[in-house]
């Protein structure tokens, strides 16, 4: 299988590190080209203009979940015209008493080429068949809702 990586840059800004004294800003690089800010989640002292891990784990999910769906679509001759979601991922903690993200909701919204469509019955299976099959999802066990709207 293959092997997927990024690169991570942090670098002390203070003269020492001391708790609640330094910064957690960093930078991810994807693809040796692409630079994504990125800091804590904002209630816990980040800035809330760059994006935090929680989110990147949503948007891991939801963009996983999406490719999953589009292409049990295409096999099934589904001619998907436009998808958006709404990812959230919660933080809540484990019975252990830790922090976590202890849930991520989808919000899936599927568009259809004019005159097609199917029963929302059915749009929900492949929905959970794309969940079933995502390779984020099967990483994460079963702290994902699919909110079909």
């Amino acid at each position: 299988m293959s092997d997927l990586s990024i690169e991570l840059h942090w670098q002390r800004a203070t003269p020492v590190l001391q708790t609640g004294k330094y910064s957690n800003a960093h930078t991810v690089q994807y693809n040796n080209s692409y630079d994504v800010q990125v800091d804590a989640a904002p209630d816990w002292g980040g800035d809330p203009a760059h994006t935090n891990p929680e989110q990147a784990l949503a948007s891991a999910l939801s963009s996983c979940h999406m490719m999953t769906f589009l292409a049990l679509c295409a096999k099934a001759g589904w001619p998907v015209a436009s998808y958006h979601d709404y990812a959230v991922a919660h933080l809540g903690k484990t019975p252990k008493g830790q922090m976590s993200v202890s849930r991520i909701d989808l919000h899936p919204v599927v568009r259809f080429d004019t005159g097609f469509s199917v029963s929302d019955a059915d749009l929900k299976e492949m929905q959970h068949r794309a969940h079933r099959y995502c390779f984020i999802a099967n990483s994460l066990a079963d702290s994902v809702e699919i909110n079909i709207f």
